[in-house]
């Protein structure tokens, strides 16, 4: 896998992750001022989200990395 596929497959599985993981740990305010939605949360917590999120993606394309690179699957066995 050369440089620019791997970046991209990276970034695909950091959005993946990163999207998924959105709705973990979010808690509505019980107190909703007027001009906002009420599902906006109160704290995000998108630092953390965003670190957990690049350490899922970093070990998923590890695992992606050493599937393709190996052999072990390969678009000639399909």
């Amino acid at each position: 896998m050369d440089f620019v596929s791997g970046l991209v497959v990276f970034i695909l599985l950091w959005w993946w992750v990163f999207l998924m993981s959105l709705p973990f740990g979010i808690k509505t305010p019980e107190e909703i001022e007027r001009g906002h939605a009420t599902s906006a949360p109160e704290k995000p917590m998108l630092r953390h989200k965003v670190f957990f999120s690049t350490a899922i993606a970093s070990v998923l394309f590890g695992i992606i990395y050493w599937i393709i690179d190996t052999g072990f699957i390969s678009l000639s066995q399909l």
